[in-house]
């Protein structure tokens, strides 16, 4: 949700905490060295990180908001397909056998979030998506 909540996840250094705060709320997705606090199957079982987000959303910032705690969350691309799922009513239609619930917020588009890697110090970009990649490289 912010970043009193993101300290509590990930270890960050000042510079990218710098990085990260003119970015933010944005799509992008941030890797970064895992706190104890994560559970170990969230994180990536070798480098001990995890990705991070503080997106830019209403609906999800309301979300996060009420529920106090982070939410995780994945791209939906079923399997044999190559596009993500971003219509809550598709969503409902192929799953909802097997959701609890679907919260539609309207269009999110499908161009995914610009990863930055910063385990290494420096920023490197993972994945070029709908954040400004520029700012990192």
């Amino acid at each position: 949700r912010d970043f009193a909540q993101l300290g509590q996840l990930v270890h960050i250094d000042n510079a990218a905490f710098r990085s990260i705060k003119a970015a933010t709320p944005g799509p992008y997705t941030f890797i970064l060295p895992a706190t104890g606090d994560v559970p170990k199957r969230l994180m990536h079982p070798k480098k001990k990180t995890v990705g991070v987000r503080i997106p830019d959303d209403k609906v999800v910032a309301a979300l996060l908001a009420e529920l106090g705690e982070p939410l995780l969350s994945s791209t939906l691309i079923l399997p044999g397909e190559t596009e993500p799922m971003t219509e809550g009513w598709l969503v409902k239609d192929e799953l909802d056998q097997v959701l609890d619930a679907v919260l539609d917020s309207g269009e999110c588009g499908s161009l995914p979030t610009t990863v930055v890697d910063f385990t290494s110090g420096a920023p490197e970009v993972t994945r070029y998506g709908a954040g400004d990649a520029t700012r990192f490289e």
